[in-house]
């Protein structure tokens, strides 16, 4: 059921695999099992549900019988905006653990279907080829890769798996909930379309990639502590660079945002960071609302080289990044 890439890939590879023991992660985890692929598992509890303790204790059976090593967090009650916050969470945790314990790759269950939801959301707000695309199932991130071996595979063939393999999950009573958007995209949409045309969706998706690939020119992102910087293409090309890096911050970029990029290149987003573009770079650095200020050879240096006012903060704080940036723009 994995690619052959992927299992390859991963056989080369120290794994985190992360966990919630549901369908599909409790799907992928014996997937990987019957690949001979070793792997870690870590699971957050938000302490929302009664069951998250049963499967944290399932998680932790699975990690002991296997001889793997199993994180687990007991999140802070959530107080409003769930969905964005546990994910800010879970990712923090699983990157700290990553950092921690020096794994090459997070591997999450995502599959088609949710592929599917994140293509129908995007196209019902307005989007092009390159967002209709969606998750990818190898994507760089700083520190690792995030590998999603099931992004092929539609959430019934996962069930029919667990189920001739007589093995134990749980069922999450939330992913009914259709106060959540993505569940009535779900349900009301993207189940009963896969149900009647996989086959086409699935080589749709096959087509997509392939036309991404020829739409996005791919910089190299570059870091230098807590600022990035990747040469300048495309705008299309560049926005795309920009909101991938994000991501990998946790950061998920508004429609919004993106569309004001497309107008123009310098963009504070989420109140956290700095976006400019500096003749042919483009600069990502967090952003400083207030500085106490620098001295006066600084400010001159920075305004001969005409340098988004917004980004002289953090130069400020910076004076390493300041130095890179003066020397690229020279």
């Amino acid at each position: 059921m994995l690619h052959a890439q992927t299992k390859e890939l991963l056989s080369h590879s120290k794994n985190l695999l992360a966990f919630s023991a549901g369908i599909d992660s409790t799907a992928l985890f014996f997937i990987l099992l019957q690949n001979n692929i070793t792997f870690d598992i870590a699971i957050v509890d938000y302490g929302v549900r009664k069951q998250s303790k049963e499967e944290v204790a399932y998680a932790q059976e699975l990690a002991s019988k296997n001889s793997s090593a199993c994180f687990v967090h007991n999140a802070q009650k959530i107080e409003k905006n769930f969905e964005a916050k546990a994910r800010e969470i879970r990712y923090n945790f699983f990157e700290n653990i990553i950092k921690e314990h020096n794994y090459d790759t997070l591997l999450t269950a995502h599959h088609l279907g949710d592929r599917f939801e994140w293509f129908l959301m995007q196209f019902c707000k307005g989007a092009g080829c390159i967002e209709l695309s969606g998750m990818q199932e190898v994507e760089t991130r700083i520190d690792y890769q995030l590998i999603r071996p099931l992004l092929h595979l539609d959430k019934q063939e996962l069930l029919h798996y667990l189920h001739t393999n007589n093995i134990k999950y749980f069922q999450d009573s939330s992913n009914k909930e259709e106060r959540y958007k993505r569940n009535i995209f779900r349900h009301k949409h993207a189940e009963p379309l896969l149900k009647e045309y996989l086959g086409g969706i699935k080589k749709s998706f096959t087509y997509l990639d392939e036309d991404k690939q020829t739409l996005i020119n791919h910089s190299n992102i570059k870091k230098l502590n807590q600022l990035a910087y990747f040469t300048s293409t495309t705008t299309r090309s560049d926005i795309y660079t920009i909101d991938k890096y994000l991501k990998s911050l946790n950061h998920l970029m508004t429609a919004h945002e993106r569309a004001l990029l497309k107008q123009d290149i310098n963009l504070v987003v989420g109140r956290k960071y700095i976006i400019s573009k500096e003749k042919n770079y483009i600069f990502i650095a967090p952003y400083i609302p207030k500085h106490a200020g620098a001295n006066k050879e600084l400010r001159e240096k920075l305004r001969v080289l005409k340098i988004e006012p917004k980004l002289r903060a953090y130069l400020f704080e910076d004076l390493e990044a300041l130095e890179l940036v003066s020397l690229l723009l020279e």
